[in-house]
C-alpha cells in the first residue's frame, strides 16, 4: 500500500518537474545568425536607395522607379524594413529571431492600412548562413498560400539577403526566375514616408 502512495505522489510531481525544466531551456543562439541580424540593427534609423541588378521577368513592375529599404523599427528580436517602390509604401520587410534561426516574412497592405491578400509570406533559415547572408526558403503558410494564389511556381521561392558595409541586396530565386536589388549603403538618403498600415 505504501509503495502505491509513493507512486502516486512521485507521477503528481512529474508533470511540474517536466514544466520546470521546459521553462529553464535556453532559446538557441547561433553566432552566424545573430551578427547578420545585428549588421542590420546597426542602420536603425536609416534609408538606402537601390537598383535593380537583375530581374529576368516579363514584367517589371519596379522598372523606372525609386527604390528605398528603410530599416525603421529594431528591438532585440525583431527588424522591421519598409521597400518603398515609388510612391507604393505598401512592402515591409519584417526579420524575426525565433529561438530556432531567423524568419523573414513580407508585409503587404492597403493604402488603407488593411492587409493585402497576399500577405506574410516568406520563410525560415535552415542552416546557420553567414553573418553576411542568410537564406529564408519559402515556408509552408506561404506555399499554401501561392497555390491558392495560382501562383504555385511561387511555392519554390527562396529570399536571399546580404549585407557587407557598402551594400545590402534583397534577392528572390526559384527555378527560372531571379530578382535582385542592391541599395548603396555609403549613401543615406530622407526616410520615406510612413509604411502603409504602420504608425
Amino acid at each position: 500500500m505504501k509503495i502505491i502512495k509513493y507512486l502516486i505522489a512521485a507521477l503528481a510531481v512529474l508533470p511540474v518537474a517536466a514544466m520546470a525544466v521546459t521553462a529553464e531551456a535556453p532559446l538557441v543562439s547561433i553566432k552566424t545568425q545573430d551578427d547578420f541580424f545585428n549588421n542590420i540593427s546597426k542602420r536603425c534609423g536609416k534609408s538606402y536607395e537601390g537598383k535593380i541588378t537583375v530581374d529576368n521577368s516579363d514584367g517589371g513592375s519596379f522598372a523606372n522607379k525609386k527604390l528605398v529599404m528603410h530599416v525603421r523599427k529594431c528591438t532585440d528580436s525583431q527588424l522591421q524594413v519598409p521597400f518603398h517602390v515609388g510612391d507604393d509604401a505598401s512592402r515591409t520587410w519584417i526579420i524575426t529571431k525565433t529561438g530556432s534561426g531567423l524568419s523573414l516574412k513580407h508585409d503587404h497592405r492597403q493604402k488603407d492600412g488593411s492587409n493585402d491578400k497576399s500577405t506574410m509570406y516568406g520563410g525560415h533559415t535552415l542552416d546557420a548562413g553567414w553573418a553576411q547572408m542568410q537564406s529564408f526558403p519559402a515556408d509552408q503558410y506561404s506555399k499554401e498560400l501561392f497555390v491558392a494564389q495560382g501562383i504555385p511556381q511561387s511555392a519554390g521561392n527562396t529570399w536571399q539577403m546580404y549585407i557587407y558595409p557598402e551594400k545590402f541586396t534583397y534577392r528572390l530565386i526559384r527555378q527560372g526566375r531571379e530578382f535582385r536589388v542592391d541599395f548603396d549603403l555609403t549613401k543615406p538618403i530622407k526616410a520615406p514616408v510612413t509604411p502603409w498600415g504602420y504608425e
